[in-house]
């Protein structure tokens, strides 16, 4: 005699509408807290921030490492235990030239160089 194996489903749980009481849907909730540590003007700038002033300063295109070595020396910004943050950099260049386009804040000059726009 063989036995048939059927499968195991796990039932899904219904959901469940209950309507809120007039007393829980006049009662209003308590504000959500805001956290207050960090304000947008006292922010760090990040690292494509960073790459545009180095830009500025030097006035020649440079490739991404260079640029990380200028900006981490200079202390504008420093990677937070990356490994590859030059890759990372390249990255976010190439996409704010492609999203932004004529107001992208860089732009390639050859294979791996990037100066400001003007």
């Amino acid at each position: 005699m063989t036995t048939k194996k059927t499968a195991t489903t796990k039932a899904t749980p219904k959901k469940t509408t209950a309507k809120r009481s007039a007393k829980q849907a006049s009662a209003k909730r308590p504000a959500k807290k805001t956290s207050t540590t960090k304000t947008p003007d006292k922010r760090k700038p990040g690292a494509l921030d960073s790459a545009a002033r180095v830009l500025a300063e030097t006035k020649q295109p440079m490739n991404t490492r260079e640029m990380i070595e200028a900006m981490t020396a200079k202390g504008y910004w420093t990677s937070p235990s990356g490994k590859t943050p030059h890759a990372t950099l390249y990255s976010a260049i190439i996409r704010e030239i492609a999203t932004r386009q004529s107001e992208a804040r860089f732009v390639k000059v050859e294979r791996g160089r990037f100066a400001l726009a003007k």
